[in-house]
């Protein structure tokens, strides 16, 4: 008896187990309602798996696979679909009422549908790709362009705005087969080969017009025009593209637009742009490309078998660009560029009570709108190869500044007390601190008597701020250098080059100590930095802080109390000399009825003392000290050995300066 209840209960145990197990199948395994087969199918919508889709529709649905997933991948790419959030409103007889919201280039789309769920199978219907959607029914997505925003100078004048070129293309049908390819190619400046390459497109037909190359709309290119479109299946249309007025002399400044890279598509991703969109790639239209470019305006449109419209699913509104004002005066712009065009040079125009950047300027330069109108190979492998670098932008680099440095070496000596501005450190054309530096000695053209600080500006001498460098001693002179924030990073709208007084971390020795009070050593100056400590002297002891963009003013100078106004006025005073003293390096430049000040440097570039094959960086820093016009102008220029020197950038400066004065 014993026995046969012990069986009956082993059998009723292995019951119970079995509709456990089959209960845990049927939640695991099995058992899923319509709500998780809805949600599964548009998990896998979120995932672009449309393969997987497919395989959830019932075998009733009258849609192929590869019409299903073609129809979903152009959709929902064309559209850029993201971001979906389902909600289930309703079930009721396996018939499922739901709403899928997404993020759309038109904006947040809800779309509204019903699905029916049987035997584990999505019943198929258009609406599960878009609310209002049939088979004979498509999607267009209608695109409103937004106008980018112009850059302009302070009194309104264009330096970026929009203009005409010619596109330049052919039409297969009226061809000639390919046998103007090699004439349309050498009058294009392209090659055959570019021709072919474009017209293998697929979307290709006999009557299309297939872009070849865009041409400016000149003089030049009218006749270019003139004459390609007597070739049979050549033909110009006017397109409207970025426009820069004035070329060169401001394409530095104002950066210029290129069409975006697979990278910049990644790094960008959800703002808008698509494989055919330009971004700004250097200056102005770099730093500012969210404001100029603006956001295009969108539609999606559900049309019938005659493009007739049935439904807006979405629309955004363009929103043009806005536009960016500087603070530059063109006109002093294209008057700097024009004096220096055939020099490596860059110039920094000022005011010096303001801040405000007048002109920025980097010689030689290129044109902005070369890049617009797309270059050849060859053309861009000219431009690399060019010895003079037309493409590297000189204001934004770094250069041995040289006697430049001068009047800051003597207003941190000064306001340290290691200077006397009246002592005598007397006159020596050679010299060294101790028998310790050996063969070196500090040399200098012109040794002043009595040589005080007043004489050794206007002459520029070295050997008198290497003695001062000295007394001052490292600790003090790398204060001052902190001070005035040689080194850090300069606050502007443009990204600068750092300043140096150091190559890297490390005690000065009296020789670098030296040779850095009057300008050399390891020290390398940014011209919109330097041009901005120059301030100083004009504002008793403070230096402003540089800004490029109207609106930018700074809350307050970049270094206020830089110098004592005593310290700041007696170099102004000793700078006033350099231009009215008859002796004084930048006399050239003299003027009887506005009083200047200023100050020339010449910074060399060697590998030793006994060098005689190095170059020559010429510097001239000048500026108004009472006016009803203030402005200040540094400029530097490469390569002044036997050209004068210094002295080249005094003389080229008086154009540029007296249109600016007397205008």
């Amino acid at each position: 008896m014993f026995l046969k209840n012990k069986r009956n209960l082993i059998i009723i145990g292995a019951v119970v187990v079995c509709l456990i197990v089959a209960a845990v199948l049927f939640i695991f395994i099995g058992g899923k309602s319509a709500e998780d087969y809805v949600t599964d199918y548009f998990n896998l919508l979120s995932k672009k798996d449309y393969s997987q889709m497919y395989e959830m529709l019932s075998d009733d649905s009258n849609v192929d696979q590869d019409t299903f997933e073609e129809r979903y991948a152009n959709i929902y790419n064309g559209i850029g679909a993201s971001n979906f959030n389902l909600v289930i409103n309703s079930i009721e007889d396996d018939v499922v009422d739901y709403s899928l919201t997404m993020d759309t280039v038109a904006g947040e789309v809800t779309s509204n549908n019903q699905v029916t769920v049987v035997d584990d199978k999505l019943v198929y219907n258009e609406g599960l790709i878009l609310e209002g959607l049939e088979s004979n029914y498509r999607v267009r997505i209608l695109t409103d362009n937004a106008s980018r925003g112009r850059i302009l100078d302070r009194n309104g004048q264009e330096l970026a705005t929009q203009g005409e070129a010619y596109s330049v293309g052919l039409v297969p049908g009226k061809l000639n087969g390919e046998a103007d390819y090699d004439r349309i190619a050498s009058m294009l400046g392209i090659t055959s080969d570019d021709i072919r390459d474009e017209m293998s497109a697929s979307w290709i037909k006999d009557d299309s017009f297939v872009p070849i190359k865009e041409v400016a709309r000149d003089s030049e290119g009218q006749a270019l025009i003139s004459q390609l479109i007597t070739i049979p299946g050549v033909k110009a249309n006017t397109i409207t593209v970025r426009y820069y007025p004035y070329g060169q002399a401001t394409s530095h400044l104002t950066g210029y637009l290129q069409q975006v890279t697979a990278e910049d598509l990644k790094n960008h991703e959800g703002e808008g742009y698509s494989e055919s969109s330009l971004i700004g790639r250097s200056g102005i239209e770099a730093a500012y490309e969210a404001d100029l470019r603006g956001s295009d305006g969108k539609e999606i449109r559900i049309v019938d078998e005659n493009n007739d419209l049935v439904k807006t699913v979405a629309k955004k509104e363009v929103t043009d660009g806005k536009d960016i004002t500087l603070t530059i005066d063109v006109s002093l712009q294209q008057a700097l560029y024009n004096e220096y065009q055939n020099d490596q040079s860059a110039s920094v125009a000022m005011n010096p009570e303001t801040g405000e950047i007048l002109a920025l300027v980097s010689t030689p330069s290129f044109s902005s709108n070369d890049f617009i109108l797309g270059y050849t190979n060859e053309q861009w492998q000219a431009l690399n190869d060019d010895a003079s670098k037309p493409l590297t932008n000189r204001y934004r680099a770094t250069f041995v500044p040289g006697s430049s440095m001068k009047p800051i070496t003597g207003a941190i000596g000064l306001d340290s007390g290691a200077i006397d501005a009246n002592e005598d450190l007397q006159a020596q054309d050679r010299w060294q601190k101790d028998s310790s530096w050996g063969n070196y000695y500090v040399t200098t053209l012109h040794a002043p008597t009595p040589n005080n600080l007043r004489n050794a500006l206007i002459y520029s001498d070295n050997v008198y701020f290497a003695k001062a460098a000295t007394n001052i001693g490292s600790d003090d002179l790398i204060a001052g250098y902190d001070k005035l924030q040689i080194g850090s990073k300069i606050p502007f709208e443009l990204a600068l080059t750092k300043s140096q007084y150091q190559n890297e971390a490390g005690d000065f020795d009296d020789q670098q100590l030296a040779d850095s009070g009057y300008g050399q050593g390891e020290l390398l100056m940014n011209p919109v930095q330097l041009a901005s400590i120059y301030t100083a002297f004009y504002n008793e002891g403070t230096i402003v802080a540089p800004y490029l963009v109207m609106g930018n003013e700074p809350d307050s100078p970049w270094v206020e109390n830089a110098f004592t106004a005593k310290t700041a006025n007696t170099i102004k005073d000793d700078l006033i000399g350099v231009i009215s003293d008859s002796n004084g390096t930048g006399h050239a430049i003299y003027h009887s009825d506005i009083e200047l000040a200023g100050k020339t440097g010449t910074g060399e570039i060697k590998s030793s003392q006994d060098d005689t094959t190095g170059s020559e960086i010429g510097w001239f820093t000048v500026m108004t000290t009472n006016s009803d016009n203030p402005i200040l102008i540094t400029t530097m220029v490469e390569d002044v050995k036997d050209r004068g020197g210094s002295g080249y950038v005094v003389e080229h400066m008086q154009t540029p300066l007296n249109n600016y004065l007397y205008r």
